[in-house]
């Protein structure tokens, strides 16, 4: 699977996470390695960089800042789901990897 200038949007999103449903990750991929920036909502800036697996699987860290100069960072794992129209939904389970290490999950759907 390829994610090249694939943008997805949150639909769901649980835990202690600081993305919302106005965000839209613009990913970016070479070979298996995949890539995005985003900003929006609490967020003044992010970094997503990982690899993808045969099965479309993404394993990535994410590192960003909020408006307040946190700096936070995590690890998160996609696994993508293909819809009925042909979309991608990815169903991910991430952790931040400072602070209180808590874990959520996100639903993102290709837009």
């Amino acid at each position: 699977m390829n994610y090249h200038n694939k943008k997805f949007k949150v639909v769901e999103t649980s835990g202690s996470g600081e993305i919302a449903g106005d965000f839209i990750f613009h990913y970016q991929q070479e070979g298996d390695v995949l890539s995005c920036s985003y900003s929006g909502g609490d967020i003044k800036e992010g970094m997503i960089v990982g690899s993808v697996d045969e099965e479309g699987i993404i394993t990535f860290t994410y590192r960003q800042v909020n408006w307040k100069g946190l700096e936070r960072s995590g690890i998160c794992v996609s696994t993508p789901e293909i819809l009925k129209d042909g979309r991608v939904r990815l169903h991910e389970q991430w952790r931040w990897t400072d602070g209180d290490q808590s874990a959520g999950t996100t639903v993102l759907e290709e837009c």
